[in-house]
């Protein structure tokens, strides 16, 4: 059973404690990482991209010039795709790139990332999120005690904490509610900061 050692808001040692296995240290799903990153992509396109084919391009009725006796290639229209004008050939049209991944496989590859994040020692655990003022200068010095990243990850249970406001304008420190934790989040930033009670709904959700 893995082990880490839970830090204060001064970076201090307060105790130990035991992750568990099934949720920190099962064997790291790569393909499972790579399909939910490349599911969580997609859902975010806009899917908005769109050009005209020849049928939408304005103009073209007339053929250009006769079929035969001008020396030239026989045209049909100045609206074909290969006039400057013309229209696209495929031209691509706002479609919508989303679709679902089996919770399976979201949740194997969540438990395959949490699982590096030990193995690497880029998780930090602290007690609580308790800042005397809801300051940037105070969660600036909280991050520099515990050893964070530059790209940190702060997850807390409550949304109203005061790091939440406090975090939200350092640059590369991004602060989430643990019931919106993603793949994509957690391989994105190199420190990932529980508290207490965000660890604990973590191994209540995906506890198997």
């Amino acid at each position: 059973m893995p082990k880490i050692q839970m830090l204060n808001m001064e970076g201090k040692s307060v105790q130990e404690v035991e992750l568990k296995e099934d949720i920190f240290d099962i064997e790291v799903n790569e393909h499972a990482v790579y399909l939910v990153v490349k599911n969580i992509l997609a859902n975010r396109r806009q899917g908005s991209q769109s050009a005209k084919t020849r049928a939408e391009v304005r103009g073209g009725g007339r053929k250009p010039w006769r079929q035969k006796g001008t020396g030239r290639a026989r045209q049909g229209s100045i609206r074909s795709p290969q006039w400057k004008g013309g229209g696209v050939v495929f031209a691509p049209k706002p479609r919508d790139y989303s679709y679902k991944t089996p919770k399976k496989v979201r949740v194997l590859a969540l438990k395959s990332v949490l699982t590096s994040k030990v193995q690497e020692e880029e998780l930090i655990l602290v007690d609580n999120y308790q800042l005397d003022e809801a300051k940037t200068k105070k969660a600036v010095q909280f991050l520099d005690a515990v050893k964070a990243d530059k790209k940190a990850l702060v997850v807390v249970a409550d949304s109203s904490n005061s790091i939440v406001r406090a975090a939200k304008n350092i640059p590369g420190v991004k602060v989430v509610n643990v019931k919106s934790l993603n793949v994509y989040d957690l391989l994105k930033y190199n420190s990932l900061i529980l508290d207490q009670d965000s660890l604990k709904t973590i191994e209540e959700v995906y506890e198997s």
